[in-house]
């Protein structure tokens, strides 16, 4: 495709907006009147700091061009206040609090202008569609220019962000609030926000060594559930289904007026320009299939309408059934009106009787490699999307939420009765009776009561500090972020430094993250590292923070248990990793020696051992680095390695170490060897002193943006207790 041609729509919807000095970012037009961009961009234009909370005043202008379509021509822009959403750090909106110095805000960043008059001729509103793993997007530059763009992958689809890897092109400051365009799909996936480089070094090139820039953008889903009021933004017109759905029209509308009424009401709806008398039912039907959760949205009216001319209700007739019918192939992932959206979106925040991840295993047990929910609003997105197990007349996005509605009822919740009246009014316009969800309901209500009597009470999980690091070579400086992830549901980011720093500012912002987010848990808290295999050898457990001279240091060896964790499973190896983690308990554990320093041989080692799942590798300290990556590629959990001697009674004390050794237990085992190391400092060769451990156990859950995304899509397994 000439690439051109495929980004003349983008071209119709690109914004430049400018400050005083020139462009400073980007937008995009979804809507006449309406521009979408990052709050940080509006900042910038403004003249102030990029996370500055304070509300633009509705007075205050900001200069808006349109350089593929007129470039001379300056648009006038004034911020909505009603959709203002400045960076912060926390994902509550009612905590509008910016981010430290030198870190990401990684929630909100965005805003909507409204134009003083409409967009040139020849604009259009951009389509927009979520997007899609292994979907190449480009980006262009606030200038408008046609050079000055670049190419990314997604490499992880976290919540509220998505991390992207740049192919090619450099990354610049004006390309924030910039849509993403995804020209095999034909529709922008997100807005640019912010990129990963370290501090004085310039965006890496394509095809230079070492692991591609990073750069990070707002993808659909989370645009609109920081703008609930935000129109229903265009969508890539569909194909499939259009004319069975102008024939079914034909045959309900019978008369002008009809229509004309039916497209005047859908225009309301959906925010958009009513044709008047000018409606027919081709602009009706392609009004509703040209915008997001627009063919729900009609659908609703056309209920309304069999309802009035059937007052025993259209739930269970031919047409209504025909016409859902229809609705799947025209419109296959969406079901529910932008308002019932809404109202739904609004009750589950409050809803803790249920975890995301349990919800959609109760509900799809049948679908393999299901996405991993980050809460019950992006679990209900995903249950939307598919159609009802044969011989089950309830869809999954309704089993799903009577199970949570079951769940809160016996948790005590008070949101238990609004859930069932959304559920009622909601089921029969999807085409359920109402007789079939009270059975429903019923049935889960027994199967639930069931399952808490034979439950044991348990006790919460202790947190865990997760740090995804990334060094910078040679390994002695480092960026990160740090999660904090708890039993109770918790899992969030707490602490994200972007400039490299020593390994003793990593520390010293774990401690922080220890003292001030899990304010030392009775139960010592897990630290885990995630990084990739080639830096699997980092000393992180023996780093310390000095502190003051009367409080001593603090080791997070010896202090907290602490494992290494990789970031880069793999698809091939998931099936080997399933297999070891259920033969754990009696599995035997398995010694790469020296002799296994051979690719080929340490691979058939572990393969003659399938149920392996906990190694000791003994060897020379420079062949670590390729065992270790060998045991991740089978699927081991558990290695356990001497950074600097090997063989002889190093390997036969290691081993000696694990064996017997319930799998969980094992970081507390090594935590102990290590503090026996450092209290006995006249035995220099303790194999505790250089002892290290990878602990990529069934619980394995790394944070959110992650830098594999296979990885964010399995679900949780619970430690046994």
């Amino acid at each position: 495709m000439n690439p051109a041609l495929a980004d003349e729509p983008l071209n119709r919807a690109f914004v430049s907006v400018r400050g005083r000095s020139g462009p400073v970012g980007a937008a995009v037009l979804i809507t006449p009147r309406l521009v979408l961009t990052c709050a940080h961009v509006v900042n910038s234009a403004r003249g102030r700091d990029r996370f500055d909370p304070s509300l633009p005043s509705r007075a205050e202008e900001f200069t808006l061009r349109m350089p593929h379509l007129d470039r001379e021509r300056v648009l006038v822009g004034r911020v909505i206040p009603e959709m203002w959403r400045p960076p912060r750090s926390r994902p509550e909106q009612d905590r509008p609090l910016p981010p430290a110095a030198g870190s990401l805000p990684y929630y909100g960043d965005l805003a909507v202008l409204e134009l003083d008059t409409e967009a040139p001729s020849g604009a259009e509103p951009a389509p927009f569609l979520p997007h899609r793993e292994g979907n190449e997007v480009v980006a262009q530059w606030a200038s408008g220019h046609t050079l000055p763009t670049l190419r990314a992958m997604p490499r992880a689809a976290g919540h509220p962000w998505l991390a992207l890897d740049v192919l090619g092109g450099s990354v610049a400051d004006g390309f924030s609030g910039g849509p993403l365009w995804d020209r095999d799909r034909q529709a922008v996936v997100g807005l640019v926000v912010a990129a990963h480089e370290a501090a004085g070094r310039p965006a890496q090139a394509a095809g230079a060594h070492g692991p591609p820039a990073a750069m990070y953008a707002i993808g659909l889903s989370s645009i609109e559930s920081e703008l609930p009021d935000l129109p229903p933004v265009a969508v890539p017109a569909a194909g499939r289904g259009r004319q069975q759905l102008l024939a079914f029209l034909e045959q309900l509308l019978t008369t002008r007026q009809e229509v004309r009424d039916c497209e005047e009401r859908l225009a309301a709806r959906l925010g958009r320009r009513t044709a008047g008398a000018a409606a027919d039912v081709e602009r009706l039907a392609g009004l509703a299939m040209g915008v997001r959760r627009g063919v729900p949205e009609l659908l609703d009216l056309v209920y309304e309408i069999l309802a009035e001319r059937r007052p025993g209700g259209p739930a269970e007739t031919d047409d209504w059934q025909q016409l859902l019918r229809i609705a799947r192939v025209v419109s296959p992932r969406e079901r529910l009106s932008v308002g019932r959206r809404r109202n739904l979106a609004a009750l589950l925040p409050h809803c803790r009787a249920v975890e995301p991840g349990s919800l959609l295993r109760t509900v799809l047990p049948y679908a393999e490699g299901t996405l991993a929910p980050v809460d019950l609003v992006d679990a209900t997105d995903i249950l939307e999307g598919y159609d009802p197990h044969p011989g089950q007349p309830m869809p999954p996005l309704l089993q799903g939420l009577v199970h949570i509605g079951v769940r809160e009822r016996a948790a005590g919740g008070e949101l238990a009765d609004d859930l069932d009246a959304w559920v009622r009014s909601a089921a029969p316009r999807l085409g359920v009776a109402p007789a079939a969800v009270d059975q429903f309901r019923a049935d889960a209500t027994t199967a639930h009561a069931a399952a808490a009597a034979a439950a044991r009470p348990a006790a919460v999980a202790p947190p865990r500090v997760q740090v995804e690091l990334l060094p910078a070579p040679p390994g002695h400086l480092f960026t990160f972020q740090i999660w904090v992830w708890s039993g109770d549901g918790r899992h969030e980011v707490v602490l994200t430094q972007d400039t490299e720093v020593a390994s003793d500012r990593v520390v010293e912002a774990i401690r922080q993250v220890l003292r001030t987010e899990v304010r030392e848990h009775p139960e010592t808290a897990l630290l885990e590292f995630f990084v990739s295999p080639a830096w699997l050898r980092l000393d992180v457990d023996t780093w310390e923070f000095a502190g003051d001279a009367d409080g001593g240091g603090f080791y997070p060896g010896i202090a907290r248990r602490v494992v290494l964790r990789s970031s880069e499973r793999t698809r091939e190896s998931y099936a080997s990793w399933k297999r070891r983690s259920s033969a754990l308990p009696t599995s035997p554990r398995l010694l790469l020696d020296e002799r296994c320093t051979d690719p080929a041989v340490a691979r058939a080692r572990l393969e003659v051992s399938p149920e392996a799942g906990i190694v000791v590798v003994s060897c020379d300290r420079k062949q670590q680095g390729r065992v270790l990556r060998q045991c991740i590629e089978a699927g081991v959990h558990t290695v356990l390695w001497h950074r600097e001697d090997h063989g002889g009674h190093i390997s036969t004390d290691l081993l000696a170490l694990v064996e017997g050794i319930d799998h969980n237990q094992i970081p507390e085992v090594v935590r102990l060897e290590r503090a026996k190391a450092m209290a006995d400092p006249d035995c220099p060769a303790h194999h505790g002193r250089r002892l290290s451990l990878l602990h990529d156990g069934p619980d394995h859950r790394p944070p959110p943006l992650a830098p594999d995304p296979w990885t964010l899509t399995q679900p949780y397994q619970a430690s046994p207790p």
